[in-house]
């Protein structure tokens, strides 16, 4: 399967933010736009990595304490912190 130029900026998008990478943002949000994207389109992206990155985040959270011996840093955590379909992709 090939994607399309604006749906692989849409990508880098989500992955730029995954990555805490800000000049890659700047550069994948110029390019989405010159590949025709909207704004709602541009925005959906940057949620899902926002999530996916809060995902990562809070299990390497719990991860580090867990190594450190310390309860979980998250208490009362259902363990699901990501909001995709799976529920366990991060």
């Amino acid at each position: 399967m090939v994607f399309d130029e604006k749906l692989t900026e849409l990508i880098a998008i989500g992955a730029s933010i995954g990555a805490n990478c800000q000049p890659c943002l700047d550069y994948h949000v110029n390019k989405a736009k010159d590949h025709g994207a909207s704004e709602q389109e541009i925005s959906a992206a940057i949620n899902i990595g926002k999530t996916v990155r809060k995902g990562a985040a809070f299990k390497m959270d719990e991860h580090a304490a867990a190594l450190q011996g310390k309860p979980s840093a998250n208490p009362g955590s259902t363990g699901n912190v990501c909001d995709c379909s799976g529920g366990s992709c991060c």
